[in-house]
């Protein structure tokens, strides 16, 4: 369905609004720009501002949803025969090896992390989005195993595994290296953490082969 002139006019509102507020946050710190003066800049009001944005975080972290329904996401639509640790490992090597900002791996990305390292809120935001995303695997991996508390320790594990690949790549990021460099040592890294998974995490949760057939 085609794109309405109302909704492209929000979108691009919404676009606008962030992308001022990015540039105030990566030059004055977050907690120096007040959401008055990012509207002020974006020429609209602050009421506009809060409309789109419900939270001053949210300015910052505009794409929350996408992040934290990712797990989820890679595990709901893993391949026939393929397990919820497979599907995560598949997913992470593609956005490596696609040099994904998603993971952060974009030159420049040092900048962005100064901002949340400098702010308690964003930080506390960020974890609360970790806490998010293990919560949302939960909920898929227990829709189709009864396993008691057993989808909630995959659901941590799974997501210990992208914390720590996304947590690399920050830190190679924060010490100067490219994108392009960052990419081809997480590869190696996500390679060493596979090496570590038990077999029985490696196995939970694999898709049935056949096609239309609920997964087991």
């Amino acid at each position: 369905m085609a794109e309405g002139l109302r909704e492209r006019k929000k979108r691009q509102t919404r676009q606008h609004i962030s992308d001022v507020a990015t540039g105030l946050f990566l030059e004055r710190g977050f907690d120096a720009v007040t959401v008055a003066e990012i509207a002020a800049a974006a020429e609209v009001s602050v009421n506009t501002v809060y409309n789109y944005f419900p939270a001053k975080e949210d300015l910052f972290l505009d794409r929350e949803d996408d992040a934290v329904g990712w797990l989820a996401a890679a595990v709901r639509g893993r391949e026939p025969g393929e397990s919820a640790a497979g599907a995560v490992l598949r997913a992470l090597r593609a956005e490596i090896v696609a040099v994904s900002p998603r993971l952060g791996l974009v030159d420049g990305y040092d900048r962005f992390l100064r901002v949340i390292d400098g702010s308690p809120a964003l930080r506390a935001r960020v974890l609360g989005m970790r806490r998010r995303a293990a919560e949302a695997l939960t909920a898929v991996l227990a829709e189709e195993r009864a396993d008691g508390p057993v989808p909630g320790l995959v659901a941590s594990q799974l997501g210990w595994v992208q914390a720590q690949v996304v947590e690399f790549v920050q830190g190679e990021m924060a010490a100067g290296r490219t994108a392009a460099e960052t990419s081809r040592t997480a590869l190696a890294l996500l390679d060493e953490i596979e090496d570590l998974l038990s077999e029985k995490l490696l196995t939970y949760a694999v898709a049935d082969r056949t096609a239309g057939a609920d997964r087991v």
